[in-house]
């Protein structure tokens, strides 16, 4: 008879069980997270700020200096080849 807990067909299955709950607990963690960001944004909002904008900012402020440097150049060039 195999109790639960011990191997059953090569898994450890109280291993098995732990790796799962955690993923379970970090995806409940994210949702409410995610919910957070959104009441933040809503906030935003309401306070006047232009949503799409801030999410702009936040995706940038991720890069590196030089990669926002570059990014920035190339807007402006293609800016200037269509007359923008």
């Amino acid at each position: 008879m195999t109790e639960i807990g011990h191997n059953t067909g090569g898994i450890a299955a109280d291993r098995l069980r732990s790796i799962v709950e955690r993923v379970e607990r970090l995806e409940e963690e994210r949702k409410a997270l995610s919910g957070d960001i959104k009441d933040i944004f809503s906030e935003a909002k309401s306070a006047g700020f232009d949503v799409k904008v801030l999410k702009q900012i936040i995706r940038i402020r991720k890069q590196e200096p030089a990669e926002v440097e570059e990014q920035e150049t190339l807007l402006d060039i293609y800016r200037r080849a269509l007359g923008c």
